[in-house]
Formats: C-alpha cells, structure tokens, sequence
C-alpha cells in the first residue's frame, strides 16, 4: 500500500489515505458531474484525517445520509462519505460502503489520468 497525502486548494484541509489506486470513479449524478471528482473509494481504516474535523463545513443533500466535506476558505471537497442506499437502491443490489469517497485531483504527487475511469450511473439511483 502507498501512502498518498491530499490537500483542498489552499492547503487549510490535509489528509492521507493508504491506497493501491487503480481505478478512479466517475458518477454521473447532479452534484459529481458538476463538480468534476475522479472518486476513489477507501476503507474507513484507510483515512487519517489531518485537519480538525471541525474546521470543515459539511454539506448534506438527497438522502441527507451522506456527508461531502468542504473547506470553508476555497470551497475545495476532498473527501466525502458516500451515502447509505435507500431500500430500493438494496433491492437492486447496492451494498452499504462504510468508508471514504477521496477525491483524487486533491492528492499530492498522484495523475487521475494514469488509471481507467469507471462511469458510475448515480444519477440513475
């Protein structure tokens, strides 16, 4: 595993995650198309968050169970835990994910364009 550090813009948000990053998300939902995240998904034990949790504005929205973190000086979200699914989303076959969302353009030293993008049809759920 390699240790990947990220920051939001302007450097007030940082973190690390453990990761062998060989895919990124990308989803077509309102919110992820218009905010352009390559996604990668890791385990809760994987993320050190290295900013005070309360330094963070959290933005909540759809279900309300998921929670995108923002830097409150540039308006950067680095990270986020994805939402939990709705019962129709289980009946179709979505499985809870108890972990983080990074976004990869905030990652020191790593290219998105380096792995395969997934297109993920979130606006379909």
């Amino acid at each position: 595993m390699k240790t990947y550090r990220g920051t939001c813009h302007c450097g007030a948000i940082r973190f690390e995650i453990e990761a062998e990053i060989d895919h990124v998300r990308a989803c077509d939902c309102s919110i992820c198309r218009r905010r352009g995240a390559l996604i990668y998904r890791v385990p809760a034990e994987a993320f050190r968050l290295l900013t005070p949790v309360e330094d963070l504005h959290v933005y909540r929205w759809g279900s309300m169970t998921g929670a995108d973190y923002i830097c409150p000086t540039c308006g950067i979200m680095p990270f986020r835990q994805p939402s939990h699914p709705t019962a129709v989303e289980r009946a179709a076959g979505a499985r809870p994910f108890d972990g983080w969302a990074i976004n990869t353009r905030c990652l020191i030293d790593f290219d998105p364009g380096s792995v395969p993008v997934r297109h993920i049809a979130g606006s379909r759920l």
